[in-house]
């Protein structure tokens, strides 16, 4: 049997450490509208993948989602990877570099 009995998710939750959060430089964040139409779909698809990846911040409750860009683009790709590179703020590691490179970004 080759499947794991936990995702990474439940055991970082039964540990109580959860994801780390994706720091976001102010140019490398776009509104919810902003990332549903480069995900193409809808602001209520896009909001529930964001959550669930974890690549936003919100600073109140019932305030704007701040998206990052770069790991939008790394969830659109299926670049889990990249995404938990960036998570580790290795930005210059060339599997997360070329989102940046692709979107015009500085890393």
């Amino acid at each position: 049997m080759s499947a794991a009995l936990f995702t990474r998710e439940e055991l970082l939750e039964c540990e109580g450490i959860g994801f780390a959060p994706i720091l976001m430089k102010p140019d490398e964040i776009i509104c919810l509208k902003e990332a549903a139409h480069r995900a193409r779909r809808t602001e209520k698809t896009t909001s529930g993948m964001c959550k669930e990846f974890r690549i936003y911040r919100q600073t109140m409750p019932c305030a704007p989602l701040e998206i990052s860009a770069p790991a939008l683009e790394m969830v659109l790709h299926g670049d889990v990877e990249a995404l938990e590179l960036f998570r580790l703020g290795k930005r210059h590691h060339p599997r997360v570099k070329i989102y940046f490179e692709h979107l015009g970004l500085p890393c």
